[in-house]
């Protein structure tokens, strides 16, 4: 399976003046952030040239690694990160009613919608998707 590849402004949590910091330095796709940011010393380097926390990257990196996913892709990373996984290789170990229970308690909290709460079949998908990439 091959994983997807985004536009940095698709990623979700990301301002537009951060987006143009980014570009500046050549990161246009979540592809070449995940590459630029593959180490703890690389996002590091990375926060001190493009003057923002690492908190920052870290976090954009993590919503890249979770965008891969094909199902997940850049609609659903933010979801997935606000529910604690941090990356595909996290999501993959995560169980499927313990990840459902999250991401349901998290949408009907926001939006107080329960219906609006990816199905138990999106979720699986996710999951099935993560392990193969994992």
């Amino acid at each position: 399976m091959l994983s997807c590849n985004w536009s940095i402004d698709k990623l979700p949590g990301i301002s537009l003046k951060e987006q143009d910091l980014l570009m500046m330095h050549g990161i246009t796709t979540t592809q070449i952030l995940l590459s630029k940011a593959a180490t703890p010393q690389a996002k590091n380097s990375l926060a001190s040239q493009i003057k923002v926390p690492v908190k920052y990257i870290n976090k954009w990196s993590a919503l890249a690694d979770l965008a891969r996913i094909p199902s997940v892709g850049c609609q659903y990373c933010g979801v997935i990160l606000h529910c604690g996984i941090a990356s595909v290789a996290q999501l993959a170990q995560t169980p499927l009613q313990k990840l459902y229970s999250r991401v349901s308690r998290l949408y009907v909290a926001n939006t107080r919608q329960r219906e609006l709460t990816p199905s138990v079949s999106v979720v699986r998908q996710w999951l099935r998707e993560a392990r193969l990439l994992s």
